[in-house]
Order: structure tokens, then C-alpha cells, then sequence
């Protein structure tokens, strides 16, 4: 059958599975959008590519597999550089497909060129420049292979428009990809994994440090098998909430920077470190010099890269999480760990005996109000998609998160203006979820162009705006370390209700606590996407806060105010 390349690019998607595509059109990828109106692919049109990039990155946190973006070449591939960036620190996979000026242009500055390739070089997985129509459904099933295996990333196939528009006999069963051969993981090494045993059955006061690799392997059976067999406590990052139940009595919640203080101190305390899928990022483990000095660390983690990297580990175990854990299962002497659980109680102290819902209302709105409300309304069910600052903090304090990906953040990068975009992809893969944008009045004007997507679109995604009207994050540093010198972080918005109306979408504005649950309540209930402006207390900080630099136990605390430092139940 002889197709054009274009063809054969919207085949070989549908082959491989891909049911939607966020881009956007321009001149050297119009052979494709020309296809796509034949194909049974499902696009949708961004209002900025940067948008279509955290689309398909938030479609496969979403759902594990891959999400699909596509621009033009020159700007509309240059807008896709920070999503690009974002999936890649974070692991996500992601394929971007670009079109590029004909073959014989490249390299003469011709209209709308721009070397995409050699742009995205060091933040992508792996990326390539397809000149020829025959090689095109080779490539992109190659492209998906990359993405998707091992540690997980973009890929971008940059494609001239001369190669969609030429034509070649299409056989799908014949387009094998041309990859090495795949390396077979070789077998745990005995003496790592000996070592590993003896220090996880010796151990006094463990502690595990579970991160986003967990999910990504799929590996949460086997990592709550694994915990309750040596009844570990468990500290999270970031990106790896939901990995293991927030309502059960072995996680202890967050680490680092704004995680709870008694989980870095139980940290500096431990006797044993067991980082899963995590690559102790400076944000974890705060001054490398005085972390966890007393703790022996076993490190389980697919990328060879990231052993030793930042912190020397006793036992070294490379491999899947989910392959590692289950070859360790039968290993571990199951213990009682009375003591260790008695300090961990002890330092927990009375953070966590109070819920800031019963605290009297003063007739001030906190975003940690907000959130916790949110979380109660939703009955923890909903997947909640962050941007990044303080709003993200306190979602990752006050939300308690049950079930895996249902917290989609930019961790590694901080994008902001991830969120909505991001919220879009994720309805797109979970459409029956309770899908929900939280977001920060900075963050959320960077991509707000987006609500014409959901518009245009008919998709229900609720917007929760954490209003303060500063650039919250960098206001608190400025507040602790340069003597409340807001130098260009307060904020002028526009009115976001009124701004959510003119696009088609109802907009709510709240100022008080009393207002909170029956707002977010109609927003639930709405068959349509509800936007919320919390105007929330302008000068709240987020706490604890460990100073950058600083070692992980010198965490700033909360001042006495009428928060407390979690949403903890009692």
C-alpha cells in the first residue's frame, strides 16, 4: 500500500496505540494535520505549544504510557523546549514530533528553520532529524521504544516536509526498529545484594526513601510486600506521593526542603537509608556534608548514573525497583520495631494531633484551608495537578494522596505554567477522573491560554487559583534572607473570574473559610469546568523550610500563628 509520509506517520501512531495528539499546526507540518483529518488520531488544538509538550507529559503520568506532542519547525518547536526539559527531569515519556523545512534547505537559514535537534540535544532521551519517507515508521517506533523503556524521557523525531510529502510502499510488519540489541540487565550482583540483606536485617532504625521510580515500574504491590515484611518507615519525595498509602501508619509523609521536620529529623536519625526509585536531589537531602552521617544506604535504582552521584551509598543495587524488591522480599527477618517507632512519635511532638479544619475561623482564608477542604470534598479520589511554588507545598502537605498518580508536579525543573496543561493531558487519559488544576496566580497566567482548550474541547477540569497576589515562593525567600525586600514578586492579575467567564467557563471567586466546601462542592457537581480565585492571606510562608545550603534538621518552623505544620488527623 503506498502512502505519503504523513500517512504513514498517523498509521504507525494508531499502530502503536495512540489515540490523542496535542499540537499545533503550522506550514512545515501541514502534510501531517492533512493526514490527521483522515486518521482515527484525536487531536487537539494548544494555544501554545509549550502547552502541548505538558499535555502529553501529564497524559503519561497519567496513565504509564506515552503521551504524543507536535509543532512546526522553528518557533513552534522552540515553544516546546521547557516541556521538553520538564518531562525530562522528571522521567516522563514523552514523544515530540516536529516538522522541518525540506531536506534540501536544511542548514540555509530558510524561513522557519531552526536546528530543533541539536537544540534539544542534552534534554531529551534521544532525538533524530528523518529526511527519507521510508524511514519514518521505523523511527517512530523506535522513538516509542526509547521513550518508554528503562528510565523513561523524551524523544523528538524532527521530520522535512519533503519526506511527509513523498510517498513509499507502507508495511507496518516490515518497519522493525534497527536498535542495539537490548542490553540484558545482568543479575543483581550477590555480593551488593548480601550486603543489601545484612544491613536491612541489622538495622535498628530504617527508614525508606521512596520515590518516582517506584511508579514508574509499576512496582507498588512489591513495595508495600517489601515494607510491611520489615514494617519499614516510609519518607516520600516529592514525586513519589502515592506510591504507598498517606493514610497508612508506616508512611510518615514527605521529606526535604518543605517536607515534615519530624521526617528529616528521622532521617538524620536513621541507622539505615533505603532510597527506592529516588536520586537524592539537593532538595531531599539539604547539605550533603551533614546528611544522615549515622546511616548506612542501601540505593535501588534503575540509572547506573545516579549511584554515587550525590550520595556515596553502602550497597548499590541496580536494576528495576519492582524486580529488586521482589528479590529481596523473601530475604527480610520481619521485626517489631517498638523503639524506633516511639521516636518517631517523640518527635512528632503535638505537629500532628491537631487538623487546622477546627481551628477557629479568624476571618482569614489560608491556602492550607483550601487544600485540606479540597482533599476532604474529594474524598482524596481526585487526581490533582499542580503548578509550582508555595501552592504546590502545601498540596503536598495538606492532600493526602492514596493512590498512585493521582499527584502530577513538575518536581525537577519547577515549571511554572505546568499545571493546566498538564490537568488537560490527564483528562484526556482518565476522563471519568475528578480531575483537578491547582495552581498559584504567577504560574497559572504563564498558560492560562489554555482554557480555550478546555472550551474548545468540552473537557471538565475544575481550576482551584491559590491568590496572594505575589510570586509566593520567592516573596518567602525574600521575607526570610533579603529583609522583606519584594523586589518584583508582587503581582497584578487580572480578575480571574471575570478573565474565566470571558472564556466560556464559569468563574467563582472566594474570600472567606465558610465559602470554601460549598464552592468546591458546586464545582463537583457542575457538568461543566469551574474555575475558583481563593483570595488567601497575602504573607503566609510555607513550614517548615530547610534555608538552601542548610542541613536537613535546620528547618525553619512555623512561627506561632493558627496553623499548625500538617493536616495530620488526629
Amino acid at each position: 500500500m503506498k502512502l505519503t509520509g504523513a500517512e504513514i506517520l498517523c498509521q504507525s501512531l494508531e499502530h502503536l496505540g495512540v489515540k490523542h495528539i496535542f499540537g499545533y499546526p503550522g506550514g512545515a507540518i501541514l502534510p501531517v494535520y492533512d493526514a490527521l483529518g483522515k486518521s482515527k488520531l484525536h487531536h487537539i488544538l494548544v494555544r501554545h505549544e509549550q502547552g502541548a509538550t505538558h499535555m502529553a507529559d501529564g497524559y503519561a503520568r497519567a496513565t504509564g504510557g506515552v503521551g504524543v506532542a507536535m509543532a512546526t519547525s522553528g518557533p513552534g518547536a522552540t515553544n516546546m523546549v521547557t516541556g521538553i526539559a520538564t518531562a525530562m527531569l522528571d522521567s516522563s515519556p514523552v514523544v515530540c514530533i516536529t516538522g522541518q523545512v525540506g531536506s534540501k534547505l536544511l542548514g540555509s537559514d530558510a524561513f522557519q528553520e531552526i536546528d530543533i535537534t541539536g537544540i534539544t540535544m542534552p534534554i531529551t532521551k534521544h532525538n533524530v532529524i528523518v529526511t527519507r519517507v521510508e524511514d519514518i515508521a521505523r523511527t517512530v517506533r523506535e522513538a516509542f521504544i526509547i521513550a518508554s523503556s528503562g528510565r523513561p524521557g523524551p524523544v523528538l523525531v524532527d521530520i522535512t516536509k519533503d519526506a511527509q510529502q513523498a510517498s513509499t510502499e507502507f508495511d507496518w510488519n516490515a518497519s522493525l526498529p534497527k536498535l542495539p540489541p537490548k542490553r540484558v540487565r545482568p543479575s543483581l550482583d550477590k555480593a551488593e545484594l548480601d550486603r543489601a540483606v545484612e544491613l536491612l536485617n541489622s538495622a535498628k532504625r530504617p527508614l525508606i526513601l521512596a520515590g518516582h521510580g517506584i511508579m514508574i515500574s509499576g512496582a507498588m504491590r512489591a513495595f508495600e510486600q517489601f515494607v510491611r515484611a520489615g514494617q519499614f518507615h516510609v519518607a516520600m519525595t516529592l514525586l513519589g506521593i502515592g506510591c504507598f498509602p498517606a493514610n497508612d501508619p508506616l508512611n510518615l509523609g514527605m521529606m526535604g526542603m518543605h517536607g515534615e521536620a519530624w521526617v528529616n529529623h528521622a532521617i538524620q536519625e536513621a541507622d539505615l537509608l533505603i532510597a527506592v526509585g529516588m536520586r537524592f536531589d539537593d532538595r531531599v537531602t539539604g547539605d550533603l556534608r551533614t546528611y544522615a552521617k549515622s546511616a548506612r544506604k542501601i540505593h535501588i535504582e534503575i540509572d547506573r548514573a545516579e549511584i554515587n552521584k550525590n550520595v556515596k551509598v553502602d550497597a548499590a543495587l541496580v536494576g528495576d525497583a519492582r524486580e529488586v524488591l521482589e528479590q529481596l522480599l523473601p530475604c527480610i527477618d520481619k521485626k517489631e520495631r517498638t523503639a524506633w517507632q516511639s521516636r518517631i512519635t517523640e518527635m512528632k511532638g503535638d505537629s500532628a494531633v491537631r487538623d487546622i479544619q477546627s481551628l477557629p475561623d479568624t476571618g482569614h482564608l489560608y491556602a492550607a484551608h483550601v487544600i485540606n477542604d479540597l482533599w476532604k470534598e474529594t474524598g482524596g479520589d481526585a487526581i490533582v495537578v499542580t503548578d509550582v511554588g508555595q501552592h504546590q507545598m502545601w498540596e503536598a502537605q495538606y492532600y493526602h494522596h492514596n493512590r498512585p498518580r493521582s499527584l502530577i508536579t513538575s518536581g525537577g525543573l519547577g515549571t511554572m505554567g505546568f499545571a493546566l496543561p498538564a490537568a488537560i493531558g490527564a483528562k484526556f487519559a482518565k476522563p471519568e477522573a475528578d480531575v483537578w488544576a491547582v495552581v498559584g496566580d504567577g504560574g497559572f497566567q504563564m498558560t492560562m491560554c489554555e482554557l480555550a482548550t478546555i472550551v474548545q474541547e468540552k473537557i471538565k477540569v475544575n481550576i482551584a487559583i491559590i491568590n496572594n497576589g505575589f510570586l509566593g515562593i520567592v516573596r518567602q525567600l525574600q521575607e526570610k534572607f533579603y529583609d522583606k525586600r519584594y523586589v518584583a514578586t508582587p503581582l497584578v492579575a487580572p480578575d480571574f473570574a471575570a478573565l474565566a467567564n470571558a472564556f466560556g467557563i464559569r468563574g467563582e471567586r472566594v474570600t472567606s473559610r465558610g465559602d470554601v466546601t460549598s464552592t468546591i462542592r458546586a464545582a463537583r457537581a457542575s457538568k461543566e469546568s469551574v474555575l475558583i480565585d481563593f483570595r488567601v492571606e497575602q504573607e503566609d510562608s510555607v513550614y517548615p523550610m530547610v534555608p538552601a545550603g542548610a542541613s536537613l534538621h535546620e528547618m525553619i518552623r512555623r512561627p506561632h500563628n493558627p496553623l499548625v505544620e500538617t493536616a495530620a488527623e488526629p
